[in-house]
């Protein structure tokens, strides 16, 4: 017998989250519908980070092309950024930290000297170098050498000015880097992804040595964060293939949609979340006229990516703040030179009770800030073909709406089922039920057992008549969320979770 591992992997993680747009994780559905939840909705984006002040090293620009990490406390995030001593796209990588993802502090490092003093947030990485184009950062407890902690992949003119390879440091408090011995380590690539997933590192852009147009997530893969593979996986594409006209490859790479720069990644454990640039490009091939929206992506392996609703655009472009160039500018901000188009690093994450996401206006720069309540970036809810001017069918009159979860396994036989949930209340709630993987009902957990979910809130607790966790299941089970009351259709669905 020949085994082949070319499936979803089975992660084992401290908490599983169950969105209701990872069809991998709730795949069966019977009369939900799923809305996914744009940013921007209620208002603009907020600008949180702006160019310093004169004599700053980043007193020019300020960009996102970074990370931002949350720790116990406090928000880090490194950020690109161009001084006025330097010439037009002259950047190096900078620091700063934020309690609220608001207000942002830039330290005083004490690691590089510019315009005659230390006493600025330049990162101890090449001198100070103001080379850089693009970085992602990756906290990386599992490593053993404590100077590992922090690893990073950068793109820089050392290595490739007009092609620019991939290259890695390594730093044991994300300030003070060092270089590895074998740069460039990566193959051509821009790029804005980085990931350890089931003990593999891997680093995500658009590039790579395939037949189409260039701007599609690829993904390179590596073991020990020095020696990477030269052949990379296409993940996830936008534009047609085979590409009838092939001129078009030579003369219209700027046309047409594609994926730039790859996807920022959001490792929730059991899914990744991305978000990428979708890229709308001008027939005439005009960069100066792209529009670019930010759109979500799903992976269960690193490798390959998916949109839960083709083309949604999770952050419009539209109406971003700024100076001229803007819908309503603002005195004292960057102008808006291009677009309406977005760009992104790697800075999506869960503060408190929101889900907040950085990101940069393409070209022009100034750090951006939207934000959700936590995790609610999509959900389902009951519906009825007459909302849509159709008719119910007699038989699905009588099938209560519902959704269940792909098998799941607890190492100790026992966990607690929490829900995110809004608009449940005195006509509408939410059961939880717990089946085993051939979706029979288990004793003492079914729907009539079950507390009706009638309060909501990001992390509802669900409860059994005589129990309030699930206890003594040793074999995979299910979970069966049922929406009830008069009115179902008010119940969403945000998110279940396994802890």
């Amino acid at each position: 017998m020949i085994g082949v591992q070319n499936g979803i992997p089975h992660p084992q993680v401290p908490e599983a989250v169950l969105f209701p747009f990872d069809d991998a994780s709730i795949p069966f559905t019977a009369g939900v519908r799923l809305h996914m939840v744009a940013a921007k909705q209620h208002g603009r984006s907020q600008i949180v980070l702006r160019p310093g002040p004169p004599g700053a090293p980043d007193d020019r620009k300020v960009k996102f092309y970074g990370t931002v990490i949350p720790t116990t406390d406090e928000l880090r995030m490194w950020y690109t950024a161009g001084g006025s001593r330097d010439g037009e796209w002259r950047l190096r990588v900078c620091y700063a930290t934020s309690s609220d993802g608001v207000q942002w502090d830039k330290p005083a490092l004490g690691l590089v000297e510019y315009d005659g003093s230390t006493e600025n947030n330049i990162i101890g990485l090449r001198n100070g170098a103001n080379d850089f184009a693009a970085h992602c950062v990756l906290e990386d407890p599992q490593d053993p050498d404590p100077d590992r902690r922090f690893k990073m992949a950068f793109l820089c003119d050392e290595y490739g000015e007009q092609v620019a390879h991939v290259a890695v440091a390594y730093s044991p408090d994300g300030l003070r880097w060092t270089e590895s011995p074998h740069n460039p380590a990566v193959s051509p690539i821009e790029l804005s992804g980085l990931i350890r997933h089931n003990g593999c590192y891997y680093v995500n852009g658009h590039g790579g040595f395939h037949f189409g147009m260039s701007r599609n997530l690829i993904t390179y893969a590596s073991y020990d964060f020095e020696h990477w593979t030269q052949a990379s996986c296409v993940g996830f594409q936008r534009d047609r293939l085979p590409v009838l006209d092939l001129a078009n490859v030579a003369t219209g790479w700027n046309a047409g949609e594609q994926v730039h720069l790859g996807a920022g990644l959001w490792d929730r454990g059991n899914v990744i979340l991305g978000v990428y640039d979708a890229w709308h490009g001008h027939p005439s091939g005009d960069r100066q006229q792209v529009i670019m929206d930010l759109g979500l992506v799903l992976s269960h392996d690193a490798l390959h990516y998916y949109e839960p609703i083709p083309d949604f655009r999770l952050v419009p472009a539209r109406e971003e703040p700024g100076g001229p160039g803007s819908l309503h500018p603002l005195e004292g901000y960057t102008p808006i030179t291009r677009g309406p188009s977005l760009s992104h690093g790697q800075g999506m994450l869960n503060w408190g009770e929101e889900t907040l996401l950085f990101y940069e206006s393409w070209g022009d720069g100034d750090v951006r800030l939207v934000r959700w309540p936590r995790d609610r970036l999509g959900y389902f809810r009951a519906f009825n073909p007459e909302e849509f001017g159709r008719q119910l069918q007699p038989y699905w009159a009588g099938v209560e709406r519902h959704c269940i979860s792909c098998p799941l396994t607890t190492t100790v036989g026992s966990g607690q089922v929490l829900v995110n949930v809004d608009g449940v209340g005195e006509h509408s709630e939410l059961t939880v039920e717990v089946l085993d993987e051939q979706f029979r009902p288990l004793a003492g957990y079914s729907g009539e057992a079950c507390v009706p979910l009638r309060e909501p809130g990001f992390r509802q607790a669900v409860q059994w008549k005589d129990r309030d966790a699930i206890q003594g299941i040793e074999e995979p089970f299910r979970l069966k969320v049922s929406f009830g009351g008069v009115r179902p259709e008010d119940a969403q669905l945000y998110a279940v979770y396994m802890a």
